[in-house]
């Protein structure tokens, strides 16, 4: 399958400048060369997080995140706020609950966003609250969620705000310290135009005063040692070298890029997916206020199976699109439009999509 048809929410399709640097040979993972290829990549990290603050790569996926980000930050029975609009917020409170905090949902109905008023009303229902845990861009649902108004109402309250940016980052705007957020993670295989494999979170000032105080157990995911070893260039376990070489490959490409210039493609290329699958006859499952760049998720016209779409994309024009998850799996459709993505394959896609509804409805 041409790789540029691999048009669900991550894995995504990786560049050709990705694939090559794969093929670069090992270095000591302790050496001088190490040290300084390192330190210039947590720069390029840093710059796309618009941040002052630390940054930190880890091997694993970005769901290694959501227990980085609580046993660094938190301590057994604290409560969090867990904003839940889609099935990764719900993961991200099933994190918390396992973990032994107190956690308090706030469940927006999915294809929503959930809005500073919403936060601050639940702040107000919770006054205890120590962290809020807060998905920028719900994948399962196709919201992205206005962070930047959020994060002013979680930083006066005093809590620290944890996001879950794995489907945001690098395609979405974001500002990390203008906006008032303590941590974002996010995983490698998304807008990163990364094989899947690593975890990237940056974190600010605040999360570290309340590292002192968490008392969970941690050791591979102890944000503290890797700040140390960053700091001299290292990694506190051996560095997955080659997924690190594609995640350089894939900031030179952002670098090179312009970090507005791929905003402004993402939203481009988000217009033209909402404004032809309404053509096609498809529903948008997101409120269109807050429609994600990243992927679009979208209801088939009725008489249309989500999974009879799906089959067909792939069966008759080779293109891999995804269905729903958790209570909407087979509700929606969702196109993923992130990373080393451009209108030409996307145009391609919803012309398969046109025919294959179109097929489908006439039956």
């Amino acid at each position: 399958m041409d790789a540029t048809n691999l048009r669900i929410p991550g894995p995504t399709p990786l560049p050709p400048a990705v694939l090559r640097a794969m093929q670069r040979a090992m270095i000591p993972h302790r050496g001088s060369e190490f040290r300084a290829f390192f330190r210039g990549l947590l720069e390029q990290v840093r710059q796309v997080h618009r941040t002052e603050g630390d940054v930190i790569i880890l091997p694993g996926s970005g769901s290694a995140g959501w227990e980085a980000a609580i046993v660094n930050t938190l301590s057994p029975g604290d409560t969090v706020l867990a904003v839940v609009t889609g099935d990764f917020g719900v993961r991200f409170a099933r994190v918390a609950e396992r973990f032994g905090l107190r956690v308090e949902r706030v469940e927006v109905p999915w294809g929503r966003a959930a809005t500073a008023d919403v936060v601050r009303a639940a702040l107000e229902r919770h006054p205890e609250t120590r962290a809020v845990l807060y998905t920028y861009n719900e994948t399962s649902t196709g919201v992205a969620n206005p962070l930047a108004e959020v994060g002013p109402v979680v930083r006066a309250h005093g809590a620290l705000l944890l996001v879950d940016g794995v489907s945001a980052v690098a395609g979405l705007p974001l500002e990390m310290d203008g906006w008032g957020v303590d941590l974002v993670l996010s995983g490698s295989q998304k807008a990163w135009m990364c094989p899947p494999g690593l975890v990237i979170i940056a974190a600010g000032p605040r999360v570290w005063e309340s590292y002192e105080r968490a008392s969970f157990p941690r050791f591979f995911w102890d944000l503290g040692d890797a700040r140390r070893a960053a700091a001299e260039g290292n990694t506190p376990t051996t560095a997955p070298l080659t997924l690190l070489y594609a995640l350089k490959a894939a900031c030179d490409l952002i670098e090179a890029e312009g970090l507005e210039a791929v905003y402004a493609r993402h939203r481009r290329i988000g217009d033209l997916t909402r404004r032809r699958v309404q053509e096609i006859g498809y529903r948008l499952f997101a409120d269109p206020a807050y429609a994600s760049d990243t992927v679009t998720a979208a209801v088939p016209p009725e008489g249309v199976a989500v999974r009879d779409v799906v089959a067909r994309m792939r069966q008759e024009h080779g293109i891999t699109i995804a269905d729903g998850q958790g209570p909407i799996k087979d509700r929606i459709i969702r196109i993923g439009h992130m990373g080393w993505v451009h209108e030409p394959e996307i145009e391609r896609t919803l012309a398969a999509l046109d025919a294959v509804t179109n097929s489908l409805a006439a039956k």
